[in-house]
């Protein structure tokens, strides 16, 4: 018998045939170097984000009510562009900005809805009887110590307006250069 090089057979190509030891070697190291290149990938993309936050999203004043329209101790739950749900409440008389509150609606314990309750001269979630003051404070409950976001709030010519983080639409996403939004076709 002839002695063949790399094993009893030869390949079809005529070289020797890699023998599954060394195949599984190969295959082991492209795994641990793909894991390795995966996870310095991530510290890295995690850094990144760490060194170079995020831009400060964009805030405008929006139209939210006619001083009319809110009685003093009423409230309303107005939902902001990003989707944000927002408790203002009318706590005095006056046409001015200190006298409402505007604060999120979710709990910082565990997210439940919160609303106010004009007759206590307070917000209150039922989730675990939390308890928040006009300020957006914790002052009872599981929330004790944790706060409410605030939004900012202007008075003009007796209409409420609300400061609130809003995103433009992209030339991508269906605006036009003149800012009105268009149909697949073009057509606005």
């Amino acid at each position: 018998m002839a002695d063949h090089e790399g094993g009893p057979e030869a390949a079809a190509g005529g070289g020797p045939e890699p023998d599954r030891r060394t195949f599984l070697g190969a295959a082991a190291g492209l795994t641990m170097a793909g894991g390795l290149a995966a996870g310095y990938g991530a510290f890295a993309a995690a850094a990144g984000r760490y060194l170079y936050p995020a831009r400060r999203q964009r805030k405008e004043w929006l139209f939210v009510a006619d001083l009319g329209s809110l009685p003093v101790g009423g409230s309303m739950t107005w939902t902001a562009p990003d989707g944000a749900r927002i408790v203002i409440a009318r706590r005095a008389e006056a046409a001015e900005p200190a006298s409402f509150s505007a604060l999120s609606s979710t709990c910082p314990h565990l997210g439940c809805q919160v609303h106010w309750e004009s007759v206590k001269g307070r917000f209150f979630c039922p989730c675990h009887n939390g308890v928040f003051d006009p300020e957006g404070r914790g002052t009872e409950g599981p929330p004790k110590g944790m706060a409410l976001a605030r939004y900012p709030l202007r008075v003009e010519r007796r209409l409420l307006f609300i400061e609130v983080p809003v995103q433009r639409l992209s030339a991508d996403a269906g605006a036009g250069r003149d800012g009105c939004l268009r149909d697949r076709g073009g057509r606005a």
